[in-house]
This record gives structure tokens, C-alpha cells and sequence, in this order.
């Protein structure tokens, strides 16, 4: 009996949760014991005097809240997804409505995005993160030879491929002459956990050099398959105008304005958005420009036209990932290697749109028609990004589960 009164003496003080009594009412009520004179437990209720917008009649999450968790999450995807989703926008829109397409593109809108994209490129390089990349000198220097040598002739292949209209094959073989991106190769090393200053050094490296090896290898591969006279000098001319001097310009404004340059690291997402806007007016424009033209290509034509896109960026990740194993053999393998591996295997991989789009608007229908040219380019775009961005996440797995496998042991 002693025992039993000592336990019904030592009532947990904290709060209790208790129901409403009545279904309708929505008030929640609280019980708190308190023993003021030590001998018995007196009991006081508190009611809440507003509803919870959090909790419905029965307990459960309330539609506004569940909305509010949702929109959440919408935005968070848009956020994170940003610059493919700009690219499917402007498509859309292009065939939706093309008549504020074509109004863009009769004020010369593609040349001004394309300046934009490299004056933005400029404002966002950071010299001290091109020498941390020194130390992976011998893999950087493969990825610039894959990107601006071996990976071109690629194209070769891509244009033994019969399809009609044609300009969707010449535009994956002009698409696969391009340097790589110059942004997401990076940004997708920076996630995977490689080296991440080597990637940007390539990245900036390719662009530049490639104003001197698209000209030639574009003549080359592309304009004898199509039998025309290719404009080297003009193009390379205009390249320089269209890429190297807004590049020039951007990092010019940044190294003069150092709390400008301090603005542009602290909102780097916010121009990242920028320069995805920026992008999305190509296609835009130019599906604006060609939707009649595009309406008239079979789905089989173009689904086969991505498919090529596809077997391109799979055969160069297959291509650079066996050269860069050889050449990590030969070099010694190492914890900074396998970084550096990561690095350059993801951005000599990569093709970029917007110097591909500056090309063929500086050939001036040569090659034929822009929309059917660049639409096939916007998919292996996106498609290239998708795929590597499955890859990354792979590794990230890989390495988590290896990491739990070393801490079990």
C-alpha cells in the first residue's frame, strides 16, 4: 500500500495534451497538475482562444498548410532546376506564341543574350580559383586536348547520318565542335566532390582557345558534308567580338570594382538565373522564327535527332572516362587524382549551346535553317546535363555507402 500511494503521489508535472470535448470546437486544451501544499494534485485546464491553422477537426495537417508545404516544394524544385526549365520555357513559349519571338528577333535579342551570357561569365570569374587548379596541370591538359581536338571529330560520325531535314544531323555535328559548358560542368564537379577550381581552369581554357579550333574544325567536318563555302575569318572575327570581348568586359568590371565583384559572389545564384534567362531566348527566338518549319518535322525525325544527341554525350563520357583512367594509371592514383579524374571527365564531356548558337548566327543560314539547326542542340543539352546529373548523384551514393561500410568496420 505504501508503495502504491508513492506511485500515485509522482504524477508527471508536465503537460498532458488533451482532446476538445466536442468535435466543432477547435480550441486545444491543456492540463498541468501543480501540488502547492506537497499533500494532493489540484488540476487547472489553459484553452487555446484561437484555432491552429496547422491542425485540422481530427488532428491531421490542414489543407492551407498542405498547400503551403507544397508550394514550398514547387519552388525549391524551379529553384534547383532552374536553367532546364528556362530551356523548356522558351521552346514552349516559341511554339505556343511566336509572334513576340519573332518581334525579339527582328531587334537583334539572340546577340544581345548571347553578349549577356559572357559579359555575366566575366563578372563571375574568380582569378584565384584558376591558379588552385596548378596542381592537376597533366589531367587539365588532356581535357583541353579531348575538348578541342579528339572530341571534334566525333562529328565525322554524326554526320554520316541520314535524316531529313538535314539541318537537324548538321546541327549536332556543329553542336559537337563546340567547347564545353560554362557553367554546369562546374557547378555538377562542385557537387560531386571534385576539383572544382581544375574544372573552372579547363572550362575558361576551352572557350578562349576554341575561337582558334571552331572555325577549323567546323570547315573541316561540316561545311564539305553540305557543300559550302565556309567563312573562316568572318567567324572567327565575329566570335571574338560576340565571346572574347564581353568575357573581357565582365572581368574587367570585376577586377575594378571589388565591392561589385564582392555583390556578385554573395548573389551568385541570382546571376546563374541571369545568364539561364539569358540562354532561354535563344531557343525562343528561334523556335519562334522556324515553328512553321519545325511543325512540319515528323516526332520519329526528331525523337531520332535526340537519340543521336544521347548516343554523342554517352560515347564522349565512355571516350574521355577510358583516356583519363590510362592516364591516371600512368600518373599514380591518388585521393587528389581521383578529384581532378572527376573534374575533368564531367566538363570534357560537355558541350556548350550558347557559343553553338553565336556560330550559327554568324553564319547566316549557310548551313540552312537556325531553328531546325539549334533545336536539336537545346535537347542534347538538356539531355547532357539530366545524365551527368544522375551520374553525379551515383557517386555521391557510392561514396556514402563506402564510407558506411568503413565506419561498420
Amino acid at each position: 500500500m505504501a508503495i502504491a500511494s508513492t506511485l500515485a503521489s509522482t504524477q508527471n508535472p508536465f503537460l498532458c495534451l488533451r482532446q476538445p470535448p466536442s468535435p466543432g470546437n477547435r480550441s486545444v486544451v491543456f492540463r498541468r497538475c501543480q501540488d502547492p501544499c506537497g499533500r494532493r494534485w489540484i488540476s487547472r485546464s489553459i484553452r487555446a482562444c484561437q484555432p491552429s491553422d496547422k491542425l485540422g477537426g481530427d488532428g491531421g495537417i490542414s489543407a492551407s498548410a498542405q498547400r503551403l508545404y507544397f508550394g514550398k516544394e514547387l519552388l525549391s524544385f524551379a529553384s534547383d532546376n532552374f536553367l532546364p526549365l528556362a530551356l523548356v520555357s522558351g521552346v514552349g513559349l516559341g511554339f505556343a506564341n511566336p509572334t513576340l519571338g519573332c518581334l525579339a528577333d527582328k531587334y537583334s535579342f539572340t546577340k544581345i543574350s548571347t553578349c549577356g551570357i559572357f559579359i555575366i561569365s566575366g563578372l563571375t570569374l574568380r582569378t584565384e580559383a584558376i591558379g588552385a587548379a596548378v596542381k592537376g596541370w597533366p589531367l587539365g591538359l588532356f581535357g583541353l586536348i579531348s575538348i578541342l581536338l579528339l572530341t571534334p571529330s566525333f562529328s565525322r560520325l554524326i554526320m554520316l547520318v541520314q535524316l531529313q531535314p538535314r539541318e537537324l544531323v548538321t546541327g549536332l555535328g556543329i553542336f559537337c565542335c563546340m567547347p564545353t559548358t560554362l557553367s554546369s560542368g562546374v557547378a555538377l564537379t562542385h557537387l560531386a566532390g571534385g576539383n572544382a577550381a581544375l574544372a573552372l581552369a579547363v572550362t575558361v581554357a576551352s572557350n578562349l582557345l576554341g575561337i582558334l579550333t571552331i572555325p577549323f574544325w567546323v570547315s573541316r567536318y561540316i561545311a564539305g558534308g553540305v557543300g559550302v563555302s565556309f567563312p573562316t575569318d568572318q567567324l572567327f572575327r565575329s566570335l571574338i567580338v560576340t565571346l572574347l570581348i564581353p568575357l573581357i568586359i565582365g572581368k574587367v568590371i570585376r577586377e575594378s570594382f571589388k565591392g561589385f565583384a564582392n555583390f556578385v559572389d554573395n548573389n551568385r545564384k541570382l546571376f546563374s538565373k541571369i545568364n539561364a534567362i539569358c540562354l532561354s531566348l535563344v531557343p525562343w527566338i528561334q523556335v519562334s522564327r522556324s515553328r512553321s518549319l519545325l511543325l512540319s518535322v515528323q516526332p520519329k525525325v526528331f525523337l531520332a535527332a535526340v537519340g543521336i544527341g544521347i548516343l554523342l554525350h554517352l560515347s564522349l563520357l565512355a571516350f574521355n572516362a577510358v583516356s583519363i583512367r590510362i592516364l591516371s594509371g600512368l600518373t599514380g592514383g591518388s585521393k587528389s587524382s581521383k578529384e581532378n579524374s572527376t573534374a575533368v571527365l564531367l566538363v570534357s564531356s560537355q558541350k556548350t549551346l550558347p557559343v553553338m548558337v553565336a556560330v550559327v548566327e554568324q553564319l547566316g543560314g549557310a548551313f540552312g535553317e537556325t531553328g531546325l539547326l539549334v533545336l536539336p542542340c537545346v535537347a542534347a543539352h538538356l539531355n547532357q546535363i539530366m545524365i551527368d546529373s544522375v551520374l553525379v548523384n551515383l557517386w555521391l551514393r557510392r561514396g556514402k555507402d563506402t564510407s558506411t561500410k568503413v565506419k561498420t568496420a
